[in-house]
């Protein structure tokens, strides 16, 4: 995909416009092939190879009421913030911007071709800042006030050419104008040689693959273990769930994104099977179930605070709901003392099923290397070599994608990374021996449903490196099931044999992931004041530091780093994108200095 046609729209309505703008884009492509053509200027409708529609909205309409049926079964919760979609495996997607336009449009990240505005926007200077040069707009209101103002925002007016522009509708309604500003913003940027070199093949690693492979990438992936999955993704069952909070913070709304994206990302792969295999061996479809997460509250207090926040924000039904103590208790079968947060939508998955699914789908762009671990990255005539522990060549190409945790604290260009690691043992139970749950519940900790005879239950978090199961984390993890369920596995707690897994979370000092160009640290020099100014190495990006949450974060953070890499619009926010820069630590340690305050004072 070469060259991408962006569409900014701020009239979705029921997706109408969208769907003319998609019929004129399917027989345009079935009709005439792809001129080749780049540069920095906005692209003709005819020399490009796929098409991206940004909606700014709202809200969003329900999915029964879609002018396009085929969008219904990823049709996202109306939920505030950037949603991302896709269509005709991957040449067309569709990126909706929830909330307020204004804020919408001041967070956007892309640069676009072209711009339908039939509803008004008050500030075209924003929108300028988005336009390439040449790009055409078309929008309703000729007023001279409105000419004055395209004209001050550095566009041109000039007649309509709807067979030029098949976005346009109804020309005779619209007035037309083309991005000739003298100060024009930067062109688009040229897409790098898409060749790259992925350590790690968990779930960071094997999406990373996946998205870049659908983006036509040539991919080496080098994994220490002889299959993929072998470490934290290695669990039998993982959770997914949302973040909430009172005041909608950056955590809250990242997690929000990452948790809805991957859910449609797993149905593109083929959706989640209940029955499907798990284990290292296991073969098939992605292993999982939307039975539904339910969230207890700690106490009287915090389900008070719950119930707020659903008040508060009005989430829809789908996405969270408070469910009283009554409610609660009647779907454990045990009585609870308080209610909690019941997200219909989620549920677990099985880790290592999700990676092999998206493994495969990179096809022969994937060449995999396993029983060998990077040890030395050398950057060498613009192409990054990795060799192992003897010295030897692995692969070279010239972007390499660390996805190996905290193995990148191992490599000398990541050394600085405060990247730290958190054990957590999971314990599995007989499902005969445990009282049968139809949903993830959590509190202090989580229980599954039974996976082929199975339940997962915990998991501790533990500042030591003891890969070994151990009885007092099995306590621990039962005694917290036993709160969860009361009265429910008295005797279990002691009489449950020892079995379960162990597994090193890594984390980041604010538990966000890093996404990114990586920082070089040894080119830092004097003041640092913003993200852009942190020095980079060139072609070394990473997706690392997952935490709990690396089966909703994997899908996301790979779309947000393929999409930087080919100069795509971004699928977040500008501030959350920021939020995961892994320059943010360079950035904040420049601030705290005592040199860059006195200089700033």
């Amino acid at each position: 995909m070469d060259h991408r046609f962006v569409l900014l729209a701020t009239a979705f309505g029921a997706g109408e416009h969208f769907a003319h703008v998609l019929a004129a884009w399917r027989r345009r492509t079935a009709a005439s092939p792809v001129r080749a053509a780049d540069g920095p200027r906005a692209l003709d409708w005819h020399t490009a190879s796929a098409l991206h529609y940004i909606a700014v909205l709202p809200a969003l309409p329900p999915a029964a009421a879609l002018a396009i049926t085929e969008l219904r079964p990823q049709w996202p919760v109306d939920v505030p913030g950037f949603h991302r979609l896709s269509l005709d495996g991957g040449n067309v997607t569709l990126d909706l911007l929830v909330g307020e336009p204004g804020q919408s449009l001041q967070q956007l990240q892309a640069r676009v071709d072209a711009l339908y505005l039939p509803q008004p926007v008050n500030d075209l200077r924003t929108v300028a800042k988005l336009a390439l040069p040449g790009a055409t707009l078309a929008m309703q209101g000729s007023s001279d006030d409105d000419l004055k103002a395209l004209r001050s925002a550095g566009f041109t007016q000039q007649s309509c050419d709807a067979p030029a522009c098949p976005w346009l509708g109804d020309a005779s309604e619209v007035t037309c104008a083309t991005f000739t500003s003298r100060k024009p913003q930067p062109p688009r940027a040229p897409i790098p040689e898409r060749r790259a070199i992925v350590i790690g093949a968990g779930m960071a690693g094997a999406a990373m693959c996946e998205r870049l492979a659908a983006r036509d990438w040539d991919l080496t992936l080098i994994e220490r273990h002889g299959l993929p999955a072998q470490e934290a993704s290695g669990n039998r069952s993982g959770i997914f769930m949302p973040l909430l909070s009172r005041d909608d913070n950056i955590p809250t709304r990242l997690a929000r994104a990452a948790y809805l994206y991957a859910q449609r990302r797993w149905q593109a792969l083929g959706g989640l099977h209940p029955d499907a295999q798990v284990g290292a061996d296991a073969v098939g479809p992605i292993a999982g179930s939307q039975c539904g997460v339910l969230q207890l509250a700690r106490d009287a207090q915090h389900a008070d605070l719950q119930r707020e926040v659903v008040d508060a924000w009005r989430y829809p039904a789908a996405y969270v709901r408070w469910v009283d103590a009554q409610e609660a208790s009647g779907m454990l079968g045990v009585a609870t003392p308080d209610g909690g947060w019941l997200f219909p939508q989620g549920g677990w998955a099985n880790p290592g099923s999700i990676c092999r699914a998206m493994l495969d789908a990179c096809g022969k762009r994937l060449t995999r290397i396993h029983h060998a671990e990077a040890m030395t990255l050398q950057r060498t005539g613009g192409q990054w070599q990795v060799l192992d522990a003897q010295g030897q060549l692995l692969a070279q190409a010239p972007n390499v994608i660390l996805a190996n945790s905290a193995g990148a604290r191992s490599l000398a260009q990541t050394a600085e990374l405060p990247l730290y690691t958190m054990r957590g043992q999971v314990t599995h139970v007989d499902a005969q021996a445990f009282p049968a749950v139809p949903l993830v519940v959590c509190r202090e900790a989580y229980i599954t449903p039974a996976v082929h005879g199975i339940v997962s239950a915990g998991a501790t978090y533990d500042t030591d490196t003891d890969a070994a199961l151990r009885v007092a984390s099995q306590q621990e993890n039962l005694a917290r099931a036993a709160d969860i369920l009361p009265g429910a596995l008295d005797r279990l707690t002691d009489t449950a044999p020892l079995a379960g897994r162990v597994a090193f979370r890594c984390m980041a000092p604010d538990r966000l992931p890093l996404v990114g160009a990586l920082p070089d640290y040894s080119a830092a020099a004097g003041k640092i004041e913003r993200l852009r100014d942190v020095p980079r190495h060139p072609g070394l990006y990473g997706v690392l530091a997952y935490a709990s949450r690396g089966l909703i974060w994997a899908p996301l953070a790979a779309e947000i780093l393929a999409a930087q890499l080919e100069h795509e619009p971004l699928p977040l926010e500008t501030t959350l994108i920021a939020a995961l820069d892994p320059g943010r630590f360079m950035l904040k340690a420049q601030r705290k200095s005592p040199a860059v305050e006195q200089g700033m004072a």
